[in-house]
């Protein structure tokens, strides 16, 4: 009862905020409110058939994908925007965990955790990293892997620091990514169908760059999953 109480208080005094909307959660409500779970643009590309889905598009000629999700549309100014920025900027690792795993549990209700048989993040150089204190692909991987019951592992690593992509088109994207990627250890992805994951998808050039890393290391088939896509 006393615990109660103290946690009522602290909540008052210092309300927890869903990173979405940046209202109050109420009691019960972890990490997200319920009008934002209910309301956040899904894109709902699990649902359709590989050929009709749009994401997969992007990478026709590219990179050969089997499966191409977003759980998320990215809408500038919006509750995406800030979910993204709490969890990038903000240290808010543990949305990024939630995320992964509502939409590993979505994806697993699909039947896609059988086209699975690793998950793979994204990695950051180590200069970032020590800078950001975690990588946000990894923590959504860790989430996802929990949702599906898979196995993920850092299988990924980049050898050279690089640029941001914000604000690079398209082929400035692929030439700053194109070569800065190797497989970890060849042989934890060799013979595998991995599902590649990042937080966002916009040209896709460093999913492709990641894939090419994997496919040259002997993985079986690629599949890319992300928080949100632009």
């Amino acid at each position: 009862m006393l615990r109660s109480w103290l946690a009522d208080f602290v909540g008052l005094v210092f309300p927890r905020l869903c990173p979405a909307c940046r209202e109050p959660l109420a009691r019960g409500e972890a990490h997200l409110c319920t009008n934002c779970r209910a309301e956040l643009p899904y894109t709902d590309f699990h649902r359709l058939p590989p050929e009709a889905n749009p994401l997969g598009r992007r990478f026709w000629g590219k990179l050969p994908v089997r499966h191409a999700l977003s759980y998320l549309r990215f809408v500038r100014q919006g509750r995406v925007q800030r979910l993204l920025h709490g969890l990038k900027y903000g240290g808010q690792r543990d949305v990024g965990t939630a995320l992964g795993r509502l939409y590993g549990a979505e994806l697993a209700a699909a039947g896609l955790a059988a086209d699975f048989d690793l998950i793979v993040p994204v990695p950051l150089h180590p200069r970032k990293l020590a800078k950001r204190g975690f990588n946000q692909a990894e923590v959504f991987a860790e989430g996802l892997a929990a949702g599906l019951a898979l196995p993920w592992a850092p299988a990924l690593r980049r050898t050279a620091h690089t640029a941001t992509q914000t604000k690079k088109n398209r082929a400035e994207r692929w030439d700053n990514v194109a070569t800065v990627f190797e497989a970890a250890d060849a042989a934890s992805v060799a013979g595998r169908r991995v599902l590649l994951v990042d937080d966002v998808l916009t040209t896709g050039a460093t999913l492709e760059a990641c894939g090419a890393a994997l496919l040259a290391a002997g993985a079986l088939e690629i599949s890319i999953a992300t928080i949100a896509c632009a």
